[in-house]
């Protein structure tokens, strides 16, 4: 694993692509810190900070899924305060128009189809990140409304301010997404994804700290079998990503024999493969779809309604994690995006008739329909058990927090949506570098044997321009210093 860690440098194009992916991470962790103007931020991180040692989340799960997406920007009142979460949305809602609408579909199908829906998809991002920015000004101007007892957050409130804050928010966002693609294209991994996952990791630290003041304790009160309950913890959630990542990884492959056929004036003969059908097809979707809905009537209610009506109340006893309501409707929902997911990008009629065009079969099982109706019993059978295992992560951190007395900010890492986008996100990062050190004759991350040509020694041993990727570290340095020299005035 070491030896495979050195290797990722030793090759001129995936070192490159790191160090450029590096810099777009740091970039939007000095984004998250970079603060609205006319904000009292100080005021709002200290009460927000302050909720959550008391294992308390006032905004309730539209502030947990912000957080997620945000990576502490809401509360730092940061450029990224909403991080990604319109697109985000936006996507959601364009793969249940992919889905529903005829339109769409034929689009979908259609050559650019995918292209044209990008731009819907970046289109409807904007006027959602307006909306959501303008719903953010509003409870910045009166926090009462959403529950926040922080007494007045900005200084000069006024038409001046809420159309400013609002195109610093959409244009906060945009910028995120532009550096997701800059990512993608040019770094390693999935960008919007790898986003995500920073925002997740950077809260660790905290959570740490946390999770070791409340086992061990702090000042004079020092409970020395404290430590304990951290390695317990830490066992604990090891445990758990290796079950995540088991189930991740874990798929039923259906033996497909292919019959002999001539190619020319030769005779191939038939062989054995085998069509893997994932486990968790739909991977953490149901998850996000799910907690973006049921967080969305908290927000409007909230705004319409305030927060000490009636309405609202009964709309948090439903969305509170020690509510049986708040487990059944969640349940529903992710068991409902699970099928809707499989049933929109899983095509068993498609898949039969192409296997019966290259004279493929399932042994046992007629080609045509047959086919088809076997794959889709299959992998209705896979997805139950699918959604039964997202939905045990899902409530674990609720559950830990109910009856385990852990606060909210660190059984986030217990599983939830944190946990299964990380996986998700790392794997496929881990798989992406694994290929490249494969293609360039070097050990992968998974080989144990070396696989070496008598040209191996020639790879890493190029050079090329990275003139722009050293000038934007040496502007990364300069910022950083200069934060180290404001902070230690």
């Amino acid at each position: 694993m070491i030896t495979a860690f050195a290797n990722t440098m030793k090759v001129p194009d995936l070192r490159s692509r790191i160090l450029f992916t590096l810099a777009m991470i740091v970039i939007v962790r000095l984004g998250v810190h970079l603060p609205l103007p006319g904000v009292d931020v100080e005021t709002l991180k200290n009460y927000m900070e302050t909720q959550a040692q008391n294992g308390d989340n006032p905004l309730g799960a539209l502030g947990a899924i912000l957080t997620i997406f945000s990576g502490g920007g809401l509360q730092q009142c940061g450029i990224f305060a909403l991080g990604i979460m319109p697109y985000i949305s936006a996507s959601i809602m364009t793969q249940l128009m992919g889905a529903v609408i005829p339109s769409f579909k034929k689009m979908l199908r259609e050559e650019g189809g995918r292209q044209k829906m990008t731009k819907i998809t970046r289109l409807l991002a904007i006027i959602i990140a307006v909306i959501q920015g303008y719903l953010l000004t509003l409870s910045l101007r009166n926090p009462s409304s959403i529950g926040l007892d922080v007494g007045d957050l900005v200084l000069n409130p006024g038409f001046i301010f809420t159309t400013t804050t609002i195109f610093i928010i959409v244009t906060g966002t945009m910028f995120l997404m532009w550096i997701g693609d800059q990512i993608t294209d040019r770094g390693i991994g999935n960008g919007i994804s790898l986003i995500i996952s920073v925002n997740i990791i950077s809260a660790l630290p905290g959570a740490f700290a946390i999770a070791w003041t409340t086992c061990v304790g702090s000042g004079a009160e020092i409970n020395p079998l404290g430590a304990l309950g951290i390695v317990a913890l830490i066992l604990f959630m090891v445990l758990v990503v290796a079950l995540v990542v088991t189930i991740t990884q874990a798929q039923r492959r259906i033996p497909v024999q292919q019959a002999k056929r001539m190619v020319g004036r030769k005779m191939m003969n038939g062989g054995t493969q085998y069509l893997p059908l994932k486990l968790n097809y739909s991977g953490v979707m149901p998850v996000i779809f799910a907690t973006a809905i049921l967080a969305l009537p908290v927000m409007v209610v909230r705004q319409i309604w305030g927060d000490n009506s009636s309405i609202t109340h009964v709309v948090n006893i439903l969305m509170s994690p020690t509510d049986v309501g708040y487990y059944i409707i969640s349940a529903l929902m992710i068991f409902f995006f699970s099928y809707f997911w499989v049933a929109t990008m899983f095509q068993p009629q498609q898949i039969s008739e192409d296997m019966q065009r290259s004279g493929s079969y399932i042994p046992g099982i007629r080609p045509g329909q047959p086919t088809a109706t076997y794959l889709d019993q299959t992998m209705s059978r896979l997805t139950f058990a699918g959604s039964l295992f997202l939905t045990l992560i899902y409530f674990l951190p609720s559950l830990l927090y109910v009856w385990g007395g852990l606060n909210m900010v660190v059984t986030q890492f217990f599983g939830g949506t944190s946990l299964l986008i990380l996986v998700g996100v790392l794997l496929d990062v881990m798989r992406q570098v694994e290929a490249t050190l494969l293609q360039k004759n070097y050990d992968g991350f998974m080989r144990k044997s070396r696989n070496r040509s008598k040209y191996s020694h020639l790879q890493g041993g190029g050079s090329e321009n990275n003139t722009g990727l050293v000038a934007l570290w040496l502007i990364i340095a300069a910022f950083v210093l200069a934060g180290a020299v404001i902070m230690s005035i």
